[in-house]
C-alpha cells in the first residue's frame, strides 16, 4: 500500500542553537496542532555525510497522509498555511526544500 508523504529539508541553520530551539519548542507543536490529516510524522537531524562534508540539509521532516486527497484537503486549510509559513521563517539557512512523494514499504 502506498502512503503519500511532504518531505521538508531544512537547509543548515545559521544559529543551530536558535533553529532548534524553534523547531522543538514552536513549530513542532504548532504542526501537530495545525496540520489535519496526517497520519505520521518522522523528524530527522542529519549528523554526517559518508565522506566527513557538510551535510546540505539539517534537518529533514516527514508528514504522512492516507492519501492525495487527505494531503489536499490539508494544504487547503488556514491551519496548514500557518504552519507551512511559521516553517519557513524558522528556516534561517535559507528556504526548506519541500518534495511531495509517494512511498511503496515492503516489511523482509
Amino acid at each position: 500500500m502506498s502512503e503519500i508523504k511532504v518531505i521538508v529539508m531544512y537547509p543548515r541553520p545559521t544559529d543551530v542553537g536558535a533553529f532548534e530551539s524553534a523547531y522543538v519548542n514552536e513549530h513542532i507543536p504548532l504542526a501537530m496542532e495545525k496540520i489535519k490529516g496526517v497520519i505520521k510524522f518522522a523528524a530527522t537531524k542529519v549528523v554526517a555525510t559518508p565522506d566527513g562534508s557538510t551535510p546540505p540539509f539539517y534537518r529533514i521532516a516527514e508528514l504522512y497522509f492516507p492519501s492525495m486527497q487527505a494531503l489536499q484537503d490539508s494544504v487547503a486549510s488556514p491551519g496548514t498555511q500557518e504552519a507551512v509559513a511559521h516553517a519557513f521563517k524558522i528556516s534561517t539557512g535559507g528556504p526548506p526544500t519541500v518534495l511531495v512523494a509517494e512511498q511503496e514499504t515492503k516489511t523482509f
